[in-house]
């Protein structure tokens, strides 16, 4: 018996008597199987929407029926796949399944964007319909955004956000696309989630890349992780996921000539991320996604206190020690970066958000002596601070200690009113004054002016995207380090005045520099 309902679609009524023929019967155990059942249920009554061909049948090609496999065999996978791939039909077809053979199951569908909630259920909805009524359940409840069947299971799909899923009894989770989930949110929802998993739910992840230190990133690493301590190969990754690899050229009908359509059609790094599968950023970031996937951190040499450093100094070169503060009350960061030059590489950094501004000054001050000592020359290193509102606190600070008590030379920006020239101590960060500045940043990191060797540094270059007519960072991210390496790069602009040498060193570099971004003229 069939019935319509408020949804105007074909669905098959709760708790009705039927009459099965012995075929059917056989068919009916064929699809309840629970080691098999599966790929017979999706190679026989799971029907798609194929863009030019409309109702197919499904046929799974060779590296969907692995995928099926995966989903099937290991309680907790995750699957890195090319875009187009098949991926979400794949895991629609198993989804519905579930839920028609496992009784009394609570599936969770959660996607980065509402849109995308919504086409994973209007899939599974189209394959229901379309399914013969002696395979299919009945329904108790059916809509948009969810399903409920006669024999206790139940589909729900949801936007991705922190408390997705909280409260839920779920017994198989499935993540779409969890790679463009905003990081913040991934985390939350991970660690919300998480202990709703160890009672002994499924889960399955599926994405294309996105950043190498997303939440799906830091997954997919740990599931690779399959060597234990003994140097046994395991065969799930430290986590306890299993990872699994598809390729576009496992696609019966792409080849090389398909590849380079796509490459011309997407550009060089939405090929790589989206068909090529490698960790390239999907935002229009500062530094360009190929140098950001080349940075690597590496750990410090040594640590004075909460100053990590990466080199020790040496006599015969320039420092450049730029502050940019914060209030030390657990909101910001404040930052400190050391630079060297003329070799660029970046020498230590520190940052905290509980230190108070007196204190923060007397880190500079450590930093500077030690610098000032190793190089016996005070006048080798060059110090600043960013002198915008909570600057000025910093300003008034160095001046009751007594500039000729701070080892170094204090720097400020040469500034003009009219045709007179004056200084006003620090650096002011306008809009105006940012710009050339993150220009300039670009293309010292990108042409290895600029040496980078802290992890939490390139962690924040990798969310240090373009806002309105300017960067910051991405909503949920911090960019105090990188702003503290814009006032050093700011620094290095007026040293370079000073010294001939390092003018040439530091100007030859951005010959051939395209701005990424106009100047603000007032």
């Amino acid at each position: 018996m069939v019935t319509r309902s408020l949804d105007n679609v074909l669905i098959k009524s709760a708790n009705t008597v039927e009459q099965w023929t012995l075929e059917q019967v056989k068919e009916i155990a064929l699809c309840a199987d629970q080691k098999n059942g599966p790929h017979y249920f999706l190679s026989n009554f799971f029907y798609i929407q194929h863009p030019t061909r409309g109702r197919i049948n499904y046929v799974p090609y060779q590296y969907q029926e692995r995928l099926i496999d995966i989903y099937h065999n290991y309680r907790k996978s995750i699957s890195m796949i090319p875009r187009q791939s098949g991926k979400t039909i794949t895991a629609a077809g198993y989804l519905l399944w579930y839920a028609m053979f496992v009784p009394d199951s609570t599936i969770l569908v959660a996607a980065h964007k509402y849109a995308g909630a919504q086409e994973i259920m209007h899939r599974i909805r189209y394959a229901y319909e379309n399914c013969p009524d002696h395979i299919r359940a009945g329904v108790v409840s059916y809509n948009k955004g969810s399903i409920e069947f006669e024999n206790g299971s139940r589909i729900v799909a949801q936007t991705t956000t922190a408390n997705t899923g909280r409260g839920m009894s779920i017994s198989l989770l499935y993540l779409d696309e969890y790679a463009f989930v905003p990081k913040n949110i991934a985390e939350e929802f991970w660690a919300s989630i998480t202990p709703t998993l160890s009672t002994g739910g499924k889960a399955l992840i599926t994405s294309t890349p996105n950043s190498d230190e997303d939440q799906f990133a830091m997954i997919w690493k740990q599931a690779n992780k399959t060597v234990d301590a003994h140097g046994n190969t395991t065969e799930l990754g430290v986590n306890g996921f299993k990872a699994f690899r598809a390729y576009w050229q496992e696609h019966p009908d792409r080849d090389e000539a398909w590849a380079a359509e796509q490459k011309a059609a997407l550009g060089e790094e939405k090929f790589l991320r989206e068909i090529e599968c490698e960790f390239i950023i999907d935002e229009e970031t500062l530094i360009s996604s190929q140098k950001l996937k080349d940075l690597k951190g590496s750990e410090p040499l040594f640590k004075q206190g909460q100053v990590r450093w990466y080199h020790e100094p040496s006599y015969g070169n320039v420092y450049v020690v730029a502050l940019d503060p914060s209030l030390g009350t657990g909101g910001d960061n404040a930052a400190i970066q050391v630079f060297e030059l003329p070799s660029g590489r970046q020498v230590a950094e520190w940052c905290h958000n509980k230190t108070i501004i007196q204190k923060q000054i007397q880190v500079l001050i450590e930093i500077c002596k030690y610098l000032s000592e190793v190089t016996e020359d005070d006048t080798s290193v060059y110090y600043s601070v960013e002198n915008n509102t909570l600057g000025e606190a910093a300003l008034v600070c160095i001046s009751e200690i007594g500039e000729e008590n701070i080892p170094g030379v204090f720097l400020s920006e040469p500034r003009r009113r009219g045709n007179v020239r004056h200084f006003r101590r620090g650096f002011n960060t306008t809009n105006r004054a940012k710009i050339p500045a993150c220009a300039k940043l670009k293309t010292y990191i990108e042409k290895d002016v600029l040496k980078i060797h802290s992890p939490l540094l390139i962690s924040e270059l990798k969310t240090f995207v373009s806002s309105g007519a300017s960067y910051a960072a991405k909503s949920g991210d911090t960019d105090d380090l990188v702003m503290s390496l814009v006032l050093a790069v700011r620094m290095m602009q007026v040293i370079k005045t000073y010294d001939a040498d390092l003018d040439e060193y530091l100007s030859d570099s951005t010959d051939d520099f395209i701005e990424p971004l106009p100047f603000i003229m007032s």
